[in-house]
């Protein structure tokens, strides 16, 4: 499909159209916002763990090699950043509006989904037992044999979070869309065999992975609760940026779907103004036929019998003479 004059379509131009068709979408996303802050502050299903469990649990508790504030940066503002900057170059507002909307839209569901499964399933987290006993005392129902946690309330909390991996998802959420993006801008399948380019693809997620290998380092999650995060936050960003852009394998891979469904109805609007204009101007052929000359000497003398045969006509021929 043949691309149109680039700065046609800018934020000042058409910026304010293409926002407000999906302002439906926006609402949304507050919403998911919404949902994501009381996922956070509901209480997780307690699971049980049983005194022979905390063998498996006794990991040392440490801090976050990647804190919690540093995963809005190379999930959101990172691709936000190199999307702008896109934006600069070619200056197309559907590709900044739908890949900006796709982006926040990747990451906020794989959070409600991540948050949402973390709240459901309950999972102690491999530094469980010093988060339950800080002070190495373990504390156990005596029937049950369930533990009786005397540590702070919101670190216990906190403890009840490991599957999934939300550092893995929001990760993979971010910077997996990335990839899908850079991938289309650069033609990365474009079967000419440039290496490079999948080295510039496989770039966001190498930091992706390299962030859950962090989480079970830190002893903050099971390798399962990364694997699944990964594999949720991926598998998110996949459908997200489908929605809005063709495959990165596909020969329109480089522009999102709005692009080029402007562009035909651009394309079938001057089609149609051309054929309303054909069809008010009469052509040459039509012309000679109206104004030939046996047509002429046809209208010429139906006239002349007309004429010729009305007494009106005859009385006042005879008057003037």
């Amino acid at each position: 499909m043949p691309e149109i004059q680039l700065g046609a379509h800018t934020i000042r131009s058409h910026g304010t159209h293409v926002a407000r068709i999906h302002m439906h979408d926006w609402l949304i996303l507050l919403l998911l916002v919404v949902i994501e802050v009381i996922l956070n502050l509901i209480e997780p299903f307690h699971r049980f763990v049983g005194e022979d469990m905390m063998t498996d649990l006794k990991y040392p508790l440490k801090g976050n090699t990647i804190p919690f504030w540093a995963v809005p940066i190379f999930g959101i503002l990172l691709p936000f950043a190199i999307i702008t900057a896109y934006y600069f170059v070619r200056k197309d507002v559907y590709d900044l509006h739908h890949a900006i909307l796709g982006l926040l839209f990747s990451v906020l569901l794989t959070g409600v989904l991540t948050d949402a499964i973390k709240d459901a399933v309950g999972r102690p987290r491999p530094d469980f037992f010093w988060r339950c006993f800080p002070d190495g005392k373990g504390v156990f129902d005596p029937v049950t044999r369930n533990v009786m946690c005397t540590g702070l309330k919101s670190v216990i909390k906190e403890g009840h979070k490991s599957f999934p991996s939300g550092h893995t998802s929001w990760s993979f959420a971010g910077l997996g869309f990335l990839s899908l993006y850079l991938s289309g801008k650069i033609r990365a399948f474009d079967r000419k065999g440039h290496v490079a380019k999948l080295c510039i693809s496989f770039l966001p997620l190498l930091v992706a992975a390299l962030v859950g290998v962090s989480r079970v380092d830190d002893y903050w999650h099971h390798w399962q609760d990364v694997f699944a995060g990964g594999l949720l936050g991926l598998t998110v960003a996949c459908f997200c940026y489908l929605q809005f852009f063709p495959p990165p394998y596909d020969i329109d891979g480089w522009g999102p779907h709005a692009y080029f469904q402007m562009l035909a109805e651009s394309q079938n609007g001057a089609r149609t103004s051309t054929d309303r204009a054909n069809c008010l101007v009469a052509t040459p052929t039509e012309l000679g036929n109206f104004y030939s000359p046996s047509r002429l000497g046809m209208v010429t003398s139906q006239v002349n019998n007309v004429r010729d045969s009305s007494p009106i006509l005859d009385e006042m021929e005879r008057g003037r003479r």
